[in-house]
């Protein structure tokens, strides 16, 4: 998959758009309705009617580029509001390529005490219950005759 550069600028064209336009076109609707410059290095992503088709606009430098996705089951995660443009981050343009929620914060789910419902593991602990795990498959194996 190709991924957008860490610090490019992502901006989504909310509404509808006719995915039957092509790169001139887009790059006008950039410029005229979204008031935006289409050769900045910016990426504007834009998602037609029905959801599951999504187009990429963005100049690297040299020219412009078109990338196109379409899913073969579901839709894009699309902002609701009819006009305007959303920003987002080049993380959430990858997870919006991959077809998952963007707009979910990311959580960190920190733990406040290691080990099962509030138990503290130590060193020694861990250690004693290798020993006893590693010297129990040690004798299983014994009996069977395979150590």
């Amino acid at each position: 998959m190709i991924t957008p550069p860490s610090g490019v600028r992502v901006y989504l064209a909310c509404g509808h758009t006719d995915m039957r336009k092509g790169m001139a076109a887009l790059a006008m609707l950039v410029q005229q309705a979204l008031g935006h410059d289409p050769f900045s290095g910016a990426v504007y992503a834009f998602r037609g009617r029905r959801g599951g088709l999504i187009k990429l606009l963005w100049h690297d430098g040299v020219g412009m580029c078109l990338f196109i996705k379409r899913l073969e089951r579901g839709q894009f995660v699309w902002p609701m509001s009819a006009a305007g443009t959303v920003a987002l981050t080049a993380g959430q343009l990858s997870t919006l390529l991959e077809s998952c929620e963007w707009r979910a914060l990311a959580r960190n789910l920190r733990p406040e005490l290691a080990g099962r419902s509030g138990r503290v593991i130590t060193l020694e602990s861990l250690a004693s219950t290798r020993c006893r795990a590693s010297s129990s498959s040690c004798r299983a194996d014994r009996s069977r005759g395979t150590a």
